[in-house]
């Protein structure tokens, strides 16, 4: 047995989060210690791409922050993020849409998937 599927296999952190893939729409909830006080905020934005597998998976969100796009990266197995909502499913073709960092206004939609 491979000794590294092994520690992945203990490393392993159970997570509810919902399916969700490149073009979605979802919000983090994220837990921001500052000194001795705890708070969540929420991060809403888009999908950029999901990397890695395992326990050292990551997402990247994108979100517009008044005219200034801002993106953050995520780790799947963070023990701050408490939930993540799926807002919206976005119908791209791509995996990493990183071609939305160059687009502003209507350009910039991605259109809902219907199921």
């Amino acid at each position: 047995m491979n000794l590294m599927n092994v520690v992945d296999k203990e490393l392993e952190v159970k997570t509810d989060f919902p399916k969700f893939i490149a073009g979605d729409t979802i919000t983090v909830h994220y837990k921001i210690i500052e000194g001795n006080k705890e708070r969540i905020q929420q991060f809403r934005g888009v999908v950029l791409q999901r990397a890695g597998t395992g326990h050292t998976a990551t997402f990247t969100v994108r979100k517009m922050s008044g005219n200034i796009g801002v993106e953050r990266i995520f780790p799947v197995s963070s023990p701050f993020i408490s939930k993540v909502e799926l807002n919206k499913h976005g119908k791209v073709r791509r995996a990493r849409i990183f071609y939305l960092r160059k687009l502003t206004g209507k350009k910039a939609r991605i259109k809902e998937r219907k199921f």
